[in-house]
């Protein structure tokens, strides 16, 4: 197949798969198709985004849903701003604007998700770091990139999906690694950009945050090396941050949603909270961060302590009026609202959530601008100041009344546990030499993969390679099949059962 002319279009193969689309007119469609057509894709169905929908009773979204909604904000982002001839200049000077690359992009940007949501990404981080040896540990984003460029196999090969550079860049919110490249490293800067920063419990572990391990560092460079000169190695491109702002917006407006429609998200308490601050926040801001710990739960207090984060990690943009406007918004788009009527799971009450979805995603899509010289904290493609807080307001209310709330954690704390189950008894299967003919196909083929991704001079490098095929298998299995494959293997199980060896 003759490689497109524009360098973003470089694959990284050679493009000898072909998708179901006009390569020739569109590689970047063809790199979409490509994308759907995965099974990676397809499990995200099976896999929590916040909440799990088998223990909610109802619809919820999931990470496949989730993945829809955000390819279709961020194409929208792109299709505007590209329709403006001032913001198509800039872009074109910053490396280009490709709705296609950004659907794309937004499509494939949770490929690499665990099973149960976020908590299984801090699960799997642990175990990989402290049980398996793996300095890189977990990451669902370079997670998502490791399975474009290597982790898909097809028969002897490991193709990955075959994506071009263009979408491989803009798949890369983080386009750091965990510890050492660029160098030198983003998390030195002052301040780091978004995610950069290692914990501060732990500053030797690297970033919180990052886009590719070691082993797709090479893939990395030769994906971002059509920006070279245009944006410094460590800023997102600007459809990555088209994908970046489109993740947010979907995630502040449609999980309010989900926890409104379950009956968590309650008027009451949500009213009290804002309320409070509004009628307090004089008291409140004057009041010193002790005594503001110590007033531990009073209605108020939790959004104080958001107004006074923000001010810390992103000054450039944090202000008191728009934080005040945001919160006023937000309590009439929410109290008098969303929540003003329980959901009665009517026709009546699905039409307002999702007149309410639209009102807010348009709202934000028309309040994005494209900057010259951004933040280091932001890209170049960002919500108008306005907006930007009530996407923190909105964060906060799921954070706050849902997040935190005990039974949930109750819940999280038993699908950690099984995901520690899991990881060690596919450690002693693997370590048995009478089972080695019988792993799961797959099993075998990541340990062959990561095998041979390691310099043959690397400490324990069958030890490490077992644990990150381990890592790869556990973080491609939905989560039913994680549930049931552990139930197998603890002989809890009398069925049969194959689901995840088919992966």
């Amino acid at each position: 197949m003759e490689q497109p002319a524009d360098p973003r279009g470089r694959r990284l193969f050679g493009g000898s798969a072909r998708a179901l689309g006009d390569l020739a007119a569109s590689p970047f469609r063809a790199d979409r198709d490509r994308i759907v057509a995965s099974p990676f894709f397809a499990r995200l169905n099976g896999v929590t985004q916040v909440i799990s929908p088998g223990g909610s009773g109802l619809l919820v979204h999931n990470r496949l849903t989730h993945s829809l909604k955000v390819a279709q904000v961020a194409r929208a982002i792109a299709e505007r701003l590209t329709a403006d001839p001032a913001h198509r200049d800039l872009l074109d000077k910053l490396g280009g604007c490709d709705p296609d690359v950004v659907e794309a992009a937004a499509l494939a940007h949770d490929l690499g998700h665990p099973p149960f949501g976020h908590l299984g990404e801090r699960v799997l981080d642990r175990l990989a770091r402290q049980r398996l040896g793996l300095s890189d540990g977990f990451e669902g984003n370079a997670q998502s990139y490791r399975i474009v460029t290597s982790t898909e196999i097809r028969g002897a090969a490991t193709t990955g999906l075959d994506l071009t550079a263009a979408v491989r860049a803009a798949m890369l919110k983080y386009p750091w690694t965990r510890l050492d490249h660029p160098d030198p490293h983003p998390r030195h800067l002052d301040p780091p950009p978004r995610g950069a920063a290692a914990p501060p419990d732990d500053p030797e572990s690297g970033s919180v945050k990052f886009g590719a391990y070691r082993t797709e560092v090479d893939d990395l460079r030769q994906a971002r090396e059509p920006f070279a000169g245009r944006i410094p190695e460590w800023q997102q491109t600007p459809e990555a941050s088209v994908m970046d702002t489109a993740d947010d917006i979907a995630y502040a407006i449609h999980d309010v949603e989900d926890f409104y429609r379950v009956g968590v998200l309650q008027q009451g308490a949500v009213a009290a909270e804002l309320m409070a601050w509004q009628r307090e926040s004089g008291h409140f801001r004057s009041i010193t961060d002790a005594a503001l710990t110590a007033a531990g739960r009073r209605p108020g207090a939790a959004i104080e302590r958001l107004r006074r984060q923000l001010h810390r990690k992103d000054a450039w943009i944090a202000d008191d009026e728009a934080f005040a406007a945001a919160v006023e918004h937000v309590r009439e788009e929410l109290v008098d609202g969303l929540l003003a009527l329980p959901f009665d799971g009517s026709i009546e009450a699905e039409q307002y959530v999702a007149r309410f979805s639209a009102r807010w995603s348009t709202r934000f899509v028309e309040a994005i601008t494209v900057t010259p010289e951004p933040d280091v904290r932001s890209g170049h493609v960002l919500l108008a100041k306005a907006q930007w807080h009530e996407v923190q307001v909105l964060k906060f209310v799921h954070h706050r009344f849902v997040l935190a709330r005990p039974d949930l954690a109750l819940h999280q704390r038993g699908q950690a546990r099984l995901l520690g189950a899991l990881v060690e008894a596919l450690w002693e299967w693997l370590l048995d030499p009478e089972e080695e003919s019988r792993l799961p196909r797959r099993l075998h083929d990541l340990v062959e993969l990561a095998e041979a991704e390691l310099h043959p001079r690397t400490p324990d490098r069958i030890g490490r390679a077992r644990g990150r095929a381990i890592v790869d298998f556990v973080a491609q299995l939905t989560d039913g099949q994680a549930v049931a494959m552990l139930d197998a293997l603890s002989g809890r199980s009398g069925a049969l059962w194959t689901d995840a060896f088919v992966l």
